[in-house]
């Protein structure tokens, strides 16, 4: 199950709208890499692959492959607006350790390849 806040959610409806390719989903994914094992992948897909989850939140149409789901079982993605702009959050239950920067993670089960020049 993965949580995307109200204000998330409109601000992703917002960036669809902007977009010129119909049929549009959110896709989030997981990958190998970033400073500390695994990195965050997010953005826009019209295509569908064997093994997606597909998921309703607020609306939008939500896709996770099968390999990054087990990674983001909980996940919660919020954003928040700041004096210099705004910003997607992520929040992940299953990290046991997260970069600086916040878009990349390690769990304690399995680990990825930490790319030290990432952050």
């Amino acid at each position: 199950m993965i949580t995307i806040s109200e204000s998330a959610s409109d601000k992703i409806k917002e960036m669809l709208a902007q977009e010129e390719t119909p049929n549009l989903f959110l896709r989030i994914g997981v990958k190998e890499g970033g400073c500390s094992g695994f990195s965050y992948g997010m953005g826009f897909d019209d295509e569908f692959h064997d093994g997606d989850h597909k998921m309703s939140v607020h609306g939008l149409e939500v896709v996770v492959d099968e390999e990054s789901l087990k990674y983001l079982n909980g996940l919660v993605i919020d954003f928040k607006e700041s004096t210099l702009g705004g910003g997607f959050t992520i929040e992940n239950p299953n990290a046991t350790a997260t970069c600086g920067c916040g878009s990349s993670f390690r769990t304690a089960t399995a680990a990825g390849k930490p790319d030290p020049d990432a952050c």
